[in-house]
């Protein structure tokens, strides 16, 4: 008998692989993608996966804005049924925030202690981000942030306007214009929650159950205003910056100006901000609240047409869940609730779903919420189906319908702005580095830059 090539191939009649939508067959040794082959290619392997006629190959898609929350607020997530979570959305990979874990990952010593809660409990690969406050960017104290580089976090996100949490401090425009400074000198990368907290300050603050009340709280203007900031700390400083959750299209013409001026800077979206509206948001459902806020329908429709031109990048989830009652369900008040989605193992068939309205592939999404993540992060061997890649692989089924029921979702806390939604695009398997994920047996690996 011949000697086996492969340890798996995986044959589909459709997959979506750098060079768009083909029938491929995928041999798959020791994890790695070795070939990517027509559908009908003689390969031989002791193992082989044949998708079905309603079923398409994606790589597994890249969550790069995650907040598991452990340690010290495990009880709103935890990276055992945040990874179970993203693997059942389709997501191989994670990167997590550095906060609102206890402590903050904003020491070498603090990325320890994450690391050491994260081993041998992820459901998928994990890597992580270290955080910019003022005591690792003051003077003498910048050299924290070049070691926390070095031990592999894959960049620094900081925040422009208070975070919402006490131990994870926002920078002021002069300690952030230090701290990028910093981390270009040593070839990082800066991710900012752009909100201008003047701004933010002088606006009527929010109360009670109708979310226009919140809405007004969190103005475009201030969306923009930091955003500026960031646009211009990058352009004088040449440290690649990325704008996380863009939630305003008021922005749009300043990242256009800067991306043609070569301006180093990137930007993501949400789904919820690609989906949800603010016209649509019931009283009382503090489960759609989040900062930056989910803006108007026509907002929306602009956040696609720069997504579908390019000029948004990427797309992922901004998972952050917190226990039910900091929600404050029972009484409905958006001033007083925790801010933040929870739809990581949503966010796949949320996105594919609206824009298979509009008139996109899945070739499209596979780039928002794969490919560009992957690259952005600097996951090299992430978000492709190609020869040298990791084997993280997407079994989905484009054109089944599911209704969303939170309890039924692998997050900690049965809440979820999608609850009751149905949905377009159903996952039906997970592979990570060529195995099906098994959620009971986690085998995901702790990631570093490099």
């Amino acid at each position: 008998m011949p000697e086996h090539t492969f340890d798996l191939v995986v044959r589909a009649e459709r997959a979506i692989t750098p060079d768009g939508e083909r029938s491929v067959a995928v041999g798959i040794r020791d994890g790695v993608i070795e070939a990517v082959r027509d559908r009908d290619s003689s390969m031989s392997a002791p193992r082989s996966r044949d998708l079905a006629a309603d079923e398409v190959l994606l790589p597994g898609l890249v969550d790069s804005h995650v907040h598991v929350n452990e340690p010290g607020r495990t009880e709103w997530e935890g990276f055992a049924t945040a990874t179970r979570a993203a693997a059942a959305g389709g997501v191989t990979t994670i990167v997590d925030m550095p906060l609102n874990s206890v402590p903050p990952t904003t020491t070498v010593e603090a990325l320890a202690t994450k690391r050491a809660a994260a081993r041998g409990r992820v459901a998928v690969d994990v890597g992580f981000w270290g955080g910019a406050v003022p005591e690792n960017t003051a003077p003498g104290a910048a050299g924290e942030l070049r070691a926390l580089h070095g031990e592999g976090v894959y960049g620094f996100k900081s925040f422009l306007s208070p975070s919402g949490v006490e131990e994870f401090g926002h920078l002021s425009p002069a300690e952030f214009r230090a701290a990028v400074t910093e981390i270009g000198a040593f070839g990082g990368q800066i991710i900012v929650h752009a909100e201008d907290p003047g701004i933010l300050g002088a606006a009527p603050p929010a109360r009670g159950r109708e979310y226009g009340s919140f809405l007004a709280s969190r103005p475009d203007e201030a969306e923009h205003a930091a955003i500026e900031l960031v646009v211009e700390t990058a352009r004088s400083t040449g440290t690649r910056s990325h704008i996380l959750h863009l939630s305003t299209a008021s922005a749009l013409p300043l990242i256009e100006r800067a991306k043609a001026d070569g301006v180093p800077l990137t930007v993501e979206t949400c789904p919820h901000y690609l989906t949800l509206a603010a016209e649509r948001v019931p009283a009382g459902a503090t489960e759609f609240k989040c900062c930056p806020p989910i803006r108007s329908e026509a907002n929306r429709d602009a956040l696609w047409q720069a997504l579908g031109s390019g000029l948004i990048d990427c797309v992922v989830s901004d998972h952050s869940p917190s226990t039910p009652d900091l929600k404050h369900l029972d009484t409905g008040d958006f001033g007083t609730a925790w801010g933040g989605v929870s739809g990581l193992q949503v966010g796949f068939s949320a996105v594919w779903t609206e824009a298979a309205r509009r008139g996109h592939t899945l070739a499209d999404v596979v780039r928002w919420m794969s490919r560009r993540p992957a690259e952005i992060t600097g996951l090299g061997a992430k978000g492709r189906l190609e020869p040298g890649c990791d084997a993280d692989l997407a079994v989905v089924a484009p054109g089944q319908t599911a209704r969303v029921d939170a309890r039924e979702l692998q997050h900690r806390h049965p809440l979820s702005a999608y609850d009751g939604e149905e949905l377009r695009g159903v996952v039906r398997e997970t592979w990570l580095r060529g195995e099906r994920v098994d959620l009971g047996e986690p085998k995901g690996r702790l990631l570093r830059r490099g």
